[in-house]
């Protein structure tokens, strides 16, 4: 794992994943420089990279998101060119987006469940249980209280190099996700590690965590 400041000047860093800390940008800018990095991956001019973020309030549609799934009040909706269906984000919710050459770069499948099996372990890291849902993208709690998801994953590939990401919802507002079907399941919840663990959580003591242990499995996969 490599670390940069928060520029984004090309670095090669393979094999490690460079670590691109970005604080809070607006998700239009920062939708423009993942496609710059993406491109600069694509061309070898750059090694595989995650860049860690948090957006101001929007929310964000996949391409499979139906008409049903968008707010109903008329507050505006982004349209992307990831997979899955409407989100949100907002600060208090930490994203990544791993722009990084797939060893395999027609095994998209596979590069999910890598992520998955991450931000797992990241859950654990802090006690908390999450797990896999069949059928079902990202990661989640599932007990006797039923099934909701801490964390979301929209991911597309071009060229064999991945962009879009995740995002984990460490302590945000979740009021937002109410206007929404957020990715478009109506039949569960959505939660965040602050309300899990019953405590205050900041975005500061998850980072370092996530960029440990998602850079290790981001390396099982790229190239």
């Amino acid at each position: 794992m490599t670390v940069l400041s928060t520029d984004v000047e090309p670095q090669i860093s393979a094999p490690t994943i460079a670590i691109h800390r970005l604080g809070t940008r607006e998700y239009l800018d920062a939708l423009a420089l993942q496609r710059k990095v993406h491109l600069d991956v694509t061309q070898g001019i750059s090694g595989n990279s995650l860049l860690l973020l948090e957006h101001p309030s929007v929310y964000t549609a996949g391409k499979r998101t139906l008409p049903a799934e968008l707010p109903t009040d008329g507050t505006p909706v982004i349209e992307v060119d990831r997979g899955g269906k409407i989100t949100w984000h907002g600060v208090g919710q930490l994203v990544g987006y791993p722009i990084v050459r797939l060893s395999n770069r027609h095994e998209l499948v596979g590069f999910i469940r890598e992520i998955e099996a991450g931000l797992i372990e990241v859950c654990a890291y802090f006690g908390i249980t999450s797990t896999r849902i069949s059928g079902r993208s990202g990661v989640w709690i599932s007990d006797d209280q039923g099934a909701r998801k801490i964390a979301a994953i929209g991911i597309r590939v071009a060229s064999g190099v991945t962009m879009h990401g995740f995002a984990l919802n460490v302590d945000p507002d979740l009021s937002a996700f109410k206007k929404i079907i957020p990715c478009g399941i109506n039949d569960a919840h959505v939660t965040s590690m602050a309300k899990e663990l019953g405590r205050a959580i900041t975005i500061s003591e998850v980072q370092p965590v996530i960029e440990e242990i998602i850079s290790k499995y981001l390396m099982k996969v790229s190239a």
